[in-house]
């Protein structure tokens, strides 16, 4: 069963008087395993295709199936509880919230889905990325690489079947990005699905499978 299937999907935008097709027919499927990198230009659908895909941002037409369900055929609540079960979200600006310490921000995504056990699973999760020592500081206090593995963290808190990760390297050292890809590339090895957008040749390259995106559309 693919954990991820984009059927035909379109998105356009109004700006200053003109459409502009951000997404134009666009199909994608990811199974079990799967790590795929979509490349291409400022302004050719990236992220309107990651946000689309994360149940985020309805589209036109076409439609978004997360294993077995229709996203967009979903009530907004029915919805928002399938993105919490089923999909994490690795941003290049990592979006922790200031005022509440690691340990607080690696726990946000039980606020829309409780699970028992889930401190034992942060706890767990942060000793692995290396941050146990840094659970009671704040965004402003840890580095560049600490708040992406926090995000990182975060977005396996409720063990996602799929990650979506948008220019998560863009803002790291070599080092911290190698420490992060290994990560995406270990959570697809155990059996969920990546989809990577980047402008990086050498994030893309530890894909398994890469795309290029131009225009709206996906281009050989």
């Amino acid at each position: 069963m693919n954990l991820l299937e984009l059927r035909s999907v379109t998105k356009s935008y109004r700006k200053n008087g003109a459409t502009i097709r951000a997404l134009d027919d666009v199909s994608l499927a990811l199974m079990p395993g799967d790590f795929v990198a979509v490349r291409g230009p400022s302004g050719c659908g990236k992220t309107t295709l990651l946000l689309s895909a994360g149940l985020m941002l309805s589209p036109d037409g076409g439609s978004v199936w997360i294993e077995d369900q229709d996203g967009y055929a979903l009530s907004p609540d029915a919805r928002a509880a399938l993105r919490a079960r089923r999909i994490g979200f690795v941003f290049q600006q990592f979006h922790l919230v200031p005022f509440l310490t690691l340990w607080e921000n690696v726990l946000v995504p039980t606020m829309a889905l409780p699970c028992p056990g889930i401190e034992e699973r942060a706890r767990g999760l942060l000793e692995r990325f290396g941050l146990a020592h840094r659970m009671q500081h704040y965004p402003e206090e840890l580095s560049t690489g600490e708040k992406q593995r926090t995000a990182l963290a975060r977005a396996l808190l409720n063990q996602p079947k799929l990650l979506l990760a948008d220019e998560p390297t863009g803002n790291l050292d070599p080092d911290n990005a190698r420490i992060l890809l290994d990560h995406l590339c270990e959570f697809a090895a155990s059996g969920g699905a990546v989809l990577l957008v980047t402008h990086e040749e050498e994030a893309a390259a530890r894909a398994k499978t890469q795309v290029r995106m131009k225009e709206g559309r996906f281009v050989s």
